[in-house]
């Protein structure tokens, strides 16, 4: 299943898109990977969702790359004596380790890390950003605050503290257990909630032990003071973009985008953007054009992929909210000027052997107008390369390892493909243009790059590359 575009769509599977009827609905519109969110899985969900894409996967013949996403700490008020209340601007309100029901004056909050990290001047936002607070007043076991925009609340509303480095980890009891039961499903990537700094990644990597790609959610100010080191830590990264408006002025968010996006390039990480991207098709067959320029813009950066969370998870429209993704993508990549913007937000190649072939594959198969570029790849780290180059032709990255190829369904212009491990040199030749001729990307007389590691089944050593002639039979010649 040959997809007419680079940059890759994942939706999120729910109550709407779950059944083996939709997931297999939703790849023939154009989803390439899919996302379980663990805030509302059980893992009886989990367990049968895994199956119906696997079996979808089976059915298409195409690897189906499967994140979950971990619910990470949730930070919530307690209860009221009448279910809800109304703050006034200018009030003053208390969170507190007491436990009994809240007033219009108090409220239970049972998280006492709170209590240690919130300093004096620091904002507390309650129920997504629609309620800010200051803190005025605090001791080890009440927060004293003014309202500065104040609003009805409820039970068990959300809280954010933007300006606290809380000391607690990414992952909570839950998290490690949901973790757990996904590695024994043999999903391809986890995504880490709460990330505030590099240790939230080391202490995942310590779990998880390579068995399945790390991918940080930067949701956080914390996280995005120390980016860096985040992104050369983690595997891919999540532009978490609703949670970053919620604690960061609005204006910042599409500035910070950019700045990630390029940051993903730098160091050839794939990265996700994500967060109402088609809001509206939660319950609209059309998209808005505001969306459609939200869309496009993610797209015109060089995003490995953009995803659909709601609107594929329980909106009205999840197939069609897939199909409207790919109708933008295809459109944005055949723009005049998306090769030229692709190109100049570009970084140069690190000074290794492997970064040097992979430039000089991007360049040589422009200049002579190649029909595809293929990599060999076990570990998957040739085609993260290729596709950090952003070439113009096509990347098909074959691997003999299930796990690389479903795992590469995220990454940006990667076509994956299983397939046995080449014998030799000539085995390897034959093996790249009858698979680019049978999938669809080359046909006889048109010219392939090869690019692997000498001597074979090296993972990591990718040092060569070679240009094939597609014969009369689908097969090759150097």
């Amino acid at each position: 299943m040959k997809r007419n575009r680079r940059v890759k769509i994942l939706a999120t599977l729910g109550p709407a898109s779950d059944s083996r009827d939709m997931i297999a609905r939703l790849v023939k519109a154009g989803a390439d990977i899919f996302r379980i969110n663990m805030s509302h899985a059980s893992h009886e969900i989990l367990d049968r969702t895994v199956g119906h894409i696997r079996s979808v996967e089976e059915e298409f013949r195409r690897p189906l790359g499967i994140l979950v996403d971990l619910q990470g700490p949730k930070i919530r008020i307690g209860k009221f004596a009448d279910d809800e209340i109304v703050l006034n601007n200018g009030d003053i309100f208390t969170m507190d380790q007491n436990s009994d029901p809240g007033d219009q004056k108090r409220v239970y909050l049972p998280h006492p890390e709170l209590f240690q990290a919130v300093k004096p001047g620091h904002r507390l936002l309650l129920d997504d950003g629609r309620i800010e607070l200051q803190a005025a007043e605090v001791s080890s076991d009440r927060i004293k605050c003014k309202v500065i925009y104040g609003g009805p609340l409820s039970n068990r509303k959300g809280v954010s503290v933007p300006d606290s480095l809380l000391a607690v980890s990414a992952m909570t009891e839950k998290d490690r257990a949901d973790l757990d039961h996904a590695l024994k499903r043999n999903v391809d990537w986890i995504a880490l909630s709460f990330v505030q700094r590099p240790q939230d990644i080391t202490q995942a990597r310590k779990i998880t032990g390579g068995r399945v790609g790390i991918m940080a959610k930067i949701e956080k100010p914390q996280a995005i003071q120390r980016l860096g080191e985040i992104i050369k830590l983690c595997d891919a990264f999540m532009i978490a973009r609703g949670d970053l408006g919620v604690e960061l002025p609005l204006e910042q968010v599409p500035g910070l985008q950019k700045r990630m996006i390029r940051l993903a390039r730098r160091y050839g990480r794939p990265v996700v953007v994500a967060t109402q991207m088609l809001e509206s098709m939660v319950s609209s067959p059309t998209p808005t054009r505001a969306e459609v320029s939200d869309v496009s813009t993610a797209v015109f950066e060089g995003a490995d992929a953009i995803m659909l969370s709601a609107e594929s998870a329980s909106g009205d429209f999840p197939v069609e909210a897939v199909a409207t993704m790919d109708k933008v993508a295809i459109a944005v990549e055949s723009d005049v000027n998306y090769p030229s913007i692709i190109r100049a937000q570009g970084a140069e190649p690190e000074a290794t052997a492997a970064d040097a072939i992979s430039a000089a594959t991007r360049q040589t198969a422009e200049t002579l107008d190649l029909a595809a570029i293929v990599t060999y790849t076990s570990s998957g780290s040739t085609g993260l390369r290729a596709a950090r180059e952003r070439p113009s032709k096509p990347i098909i990255a074959l691997s003999p390892e299930i796990s690389t190829v479903r795992r590469l369904s995220l990454v940006w212009g990667i076509h994956c493909v299983q397939s046995e491990d080449a014998k030799d040199l000539e085995d390897m030749v034959d093996k790249a243009c009858s698979i680019a001729h049978s999938q669809g990307f080359a046909r006889p007389g048109e010219r392939i790059a090869i690019t692997a590691g000498v001597p074979l089944r090296t993972s990591g050593s990718t040092n060569m590359l070679r240009i094939a002639f597609i014969d009369h039979k689908g097969s090759g010649s150097t």
